[in-house]
């Protein structure tokens, strides 16, 4: 397992006072306001260079900040963020095999709700049911979020509905783009898949001990690989043109915690009534793997714990609460017609 290592705070009061500071300022004020000597100060500066921070620096003016690396580190996801829980601490690799993975082992060590693992790349992404998700380098968002509501492992499949809804807001208002839902959690534009939620929880005495919302949305993505060139789809390709990810990141985190502060407040209904109506799902013939189950039918509706309701063609009603789902626009690989 990855070593994690503490959350980098230290750097953020430094960085945000050169944001702020209009021009040059000198090294001398810098650490009088941080209570620093000037090669402590240095030290720091070098720190931030060394992520990637563009700083000019020239004798007797001091430093100023030019610009910022697109990255989704810590001190950029905190500048300006609008939210009061989900703050982290904040964790950020270059590389690593799992979002999802680190946080969780977060989760056991008792980190608290809001913390956030975030990476460049994975080399050992996960998508639902085992399956792996491409992670290329500094293109797409790889997030996960450790959440500790007090509520029993009924409600995970809900949590997982809202993240979704949280997502379709987020693009829509954001990039002006508002992607269907495919049950239970995937991003679907123009029949193409553009993001996936995977959650993830631990339970203690039949109540969640903690719970991973793991992010996997295809950002600046130009290619695909061949096996995904015709099931996937990036904002890049659908917009035309490139995103910033930290204001992406921010704008999802704002969202859905007021979502799921929603959630926790009065419950599912009106989250649901949402989903419902971005859902490519409802209304179409599918059939759903459930490891040696199969069923197939007509999708009738999502019920109050987050299940989807089918009518098989000899009318029964059938209940699926996860799996594999294939839709019949999607290919003709349907056969229970």
């Amino acid at each position: 397992m990855q070593t994690l290592p503490g959350p980098d705070t230290g750097l953020l009061e430094l960085l945000n006072f050169l944001r702020e500071t209009d021009g040059f300022v000198s090294g001398e004020n810098l650490g009088a306001r941080l209570g620093l000597s000037r090669a402590g100060v240095w030290k720091r500066l070098r720190r931030l260079k060394s992520l990637g921070y563009l700083i000019e620096g020239e004798p007797r003016r001091g430093y100023r900040l030019l610009a910022a690396p697109d990255k989704l580190l810590g001190k950029e996801i905190l500048y300006h963020l609008r939210t009061k829980t989900f703050r982290g601490p904040i964790y950020h690799f270059d590389t690593t095999v799992s979002t999802n993975d680190l946080a969780k082992k977060l989760g056991v060590q008792g980190a608290p709700e809001g913390t956030l693992v975030v990476a460049e790349t994975q080399t050992g992404g996960r998508g639902r049911l085992g399956r792996s998700w491409h992670s290329p380098p500094g293109l797409g968002l790889y997030a996960s979020l450790l959440l500790r509501p007090p509520l029993p492992p009924s409600e995970l499949p809900p949590i997982t509905l809202s993240t979704a809804v949280s997502l379709v807001r987020t693009l829509s208002r954001s990039v002006g783009l508002t992607p269907g839902i495919k049950w239970p959690n995937d991003l679907i534009v123009k029949g193409k898949k553009l993001g996936g939620i995977l959650t993830e929880m631990e339970t203690e005495s039949d109540q969640i001990r903690y719970l991973i919302v793991g992010l996997g949305l295809n950002v600046n993505n130009a290619d695909f690989p061949p096996e995904l060139a015709d099931t996937a789809t990036s904002l890049f390709r659908e917009k035309g043109r490139t995103f910033q990810r930290v204001p992406l990141l921010q704008a999802w985190l704002e969202e859905f915690e007021n979502l799921y502060m929603q959630f926790l407040a009065r419950g599912f209904p009106e989250i649901l009534e949402e989903w419902k109506q971005h859902s490519v799902t409802l209304g179409k013939y599918v059939a759903v793997r459930q490891g040696a189950r199969h069923l197939e039918g007509l999708a009738l509706e999502v019920a109050p714990d987050g299940a989807l309701l089918l009518e098989t063609a000899a009318g029964e009603v059938m209940k699926a609460t996860s799996g594999e789902i294939t839709l019949e626009s999607e290919g003709n690989r349907l056969t229970g017609r």
